[in-house]
């Protein structure tokens, strides 16, 4: 994963019945990242959060589902894992970049991981556009497809819920 080598980029989308405000927000604060963030199976504490260029986001990632929690079990990985997360580029209500460092995985030497998150208003929707380095092997790189697909639909239950009120 030198720069020798660039891994491929995947992109997600997705369009949520809501505001550019609600679904930014829903990205940016410690209550919002909180009410989504991480794979079906998994509940998420901000510990730190500074959001802005160079602002840092750590959180703690709690395995809670039964299959998660044997998932974890199996591969020797502990139920808690912290994530560190270093914003590179925050544009308001338009593009969101970050490293995510990936070191939780057994047996792999740690190594970043570049996100983008872009977000466009159509109106009365929101067209996000979410877009992420691949993993060091296939098997993980469609581990955090699946994550990254999973959360995507904890937060169109988080929108739905702030627009049913």
């Amino acid at each position: 994963m030198s720069s020798n080598n660039p891994r491929r980029r995947i992109s997600i989308e997705r369009t949520y019945e809501a505001s550019l405000k609600d679904v930014w927000d829903l990205w940016t604060t410690k209550e919002g990242i909180e009410s989504w963030w991480g794979p079906d199976g998994f509940t998420t504490e901000v510990l730190k959060l500074d959001f802005r260029a160079g602002g840092k986001l750590i959180y703690a990632m709690t395995a809670t589902g039964p299959d998660q929690v044997k998932f974890m079990k199996n591969t020797g990985m502990p139920l808690t894992t912290e994530g560190r997360i270093n914003y590179t580029e925050v544009v308001p209500q338009e593009r969101l970049a970050y490293i995510h460092l990936a070191d939780f995985i057994p047996g792999v030497k740690p190594y970043d991981v570049a996100t983008l998150v872009e977000f466009r208003s159509t109106g009365k929707d929101v067209h996000l556009v979410l877009t992420f380095d691949a993993m060091h092997d296939e098997q993980w790189t469609e581990r955090a497809v699946m994550g990254h697909e999973g959360q995507l639909g904890k937060l169109e239950n988080v929108i739905r819920r702030i627009g049913s009120k």
